[in-house]
C-alpha cells in the first residue's frame, strides 16, 4: 500500500482493505514497518496509523512484527532513524513480514510517505516493495497536483518491475476544482484497475471504506 504523498488515506485504505478481507473470511492482518510520529504508550512507542491497522484485522500479531520501527519525531524515517541512532533495516523488515504471512491469508503492508521515501543511506520504500515483491496498491489523494503525483509514481511501481495491482482515488480535498474529470484522466492513464472512488467525509469510516473496496479485483 503506498500513496501519492502523507497525509493521502493509505491508513484509512489499508484498515478497509482489512475489513473487506476479513468479510469474506480471510485471516487478515496489517503491517506498518515504519512508522514515526509515535506518542509515549504504557508499553513504549504508541502510533495512531499502527493502533488503527491492528484494531481493522482479525488476527492477532506481536506488535515488533506489524511495526518493527517506531520512532518520535513526526519527520521523514530515515532523519527520525538518525535521530534516534536506529538503522531501518530490509532484512528485519522481511523477517517481520514472513512472520505475518505465517499468520494470517492477506498481509496488508502500508508503506510510509510516497513510494520512493528514504529508509536509510542506502534504502528507501520502494526498495522494501522490491523486496517483499508484492503487487501494489496506489492511494490518490485527489487534490491539486495529483496527476503528476500519481503518474509518476506508478512509473516508478512498474521500473521496480512490481506489479500495480490497483488504485484508489481518495478525495482529500473536497473544493477540488474538476474533480470527475482529474479522476478520468487518471484512468485513461493508469495501467490498473480502480478499485474505488471515495468522497471526502470529515471523519471516514474504514467500515463504510470496506464497503467500497471489491476486493476481489485483489485475490
Amino acid at each position: 500500500m503506498t500513496g501519492t504523498d502523507t497525509g493521502v488515506g493509505k491508513t484509512l485504505v489499508a484498515c478497509g482493505l482489512l475489513k473487506a478481507f476479513a468479510a469474506r473470511g480471510l485471516r487478515a492482518v496489517g503491517m506498518k514497518p515504519v512508522a514515526a510520529g509515535a506518542k509515549p504508550g504504557a508499553r513504549g512507542w504508541k502510533h495512531e496509523d499502527v493502533e488503527r491497522l491492528a484494531a481493522a484485522g482479525n488476527v492477532v500479531a506481536p506488535r515488533e512484527h506489524v511495526n518493527p520501527y517506531c520512532f518520535q519525531p513526526p519527520i521523514a524515517p530515515h532523519i527520525a532513524a538518525q535521530q534516534a541512532g536506529a538503522e531501518i533495516g530490509l532484512e528485519r523488515i522481511e523477517e517481520s513480514f514472513r512472520a505475518l504471512a505465517a499468520l494470517a491469508d492477506v498481509v496488508i503492508v502500508e508503506g510510509v510517505g510516497g513510494f520512493r521515501v528514504p529508509l536509510g543511506p542506502a534504502a528507501d520504500a520502494a526498495q522494501l516493495a522490491a523486496r517483499l515483491a508484492l503487487p501494489v496498491v496506489l492511494v490518490v489523494g485527489m487534490r491539486l497536483g495529483c496527476l503528476n503525483h500519481a503518474l509518476l509514481t506508478a512509473e516508478a511501481i512498474a521500473a521496480r518491475g512490481l506489479e500495480l495491482a490497483a488504485w484508489i482515488a481518495n478525495h482529500v480535498d473536497p473544493q477540488m476544482v474538476a474533480a470527475d474529470e482529474n479522476v478520468r484522466a487518471l484512468d485513461e492513464r493508469i495501467p490498473a484497475p480502480r478499485l474505488a472512488r471515495i468522497a471526502y467525509v470529515p471523519a471516514p469510516d474504514p467500515a463504510a471504506i470496506a464497503s467500497l473496496l471489491n476486493v476481489g479485483k485483489l485475490l
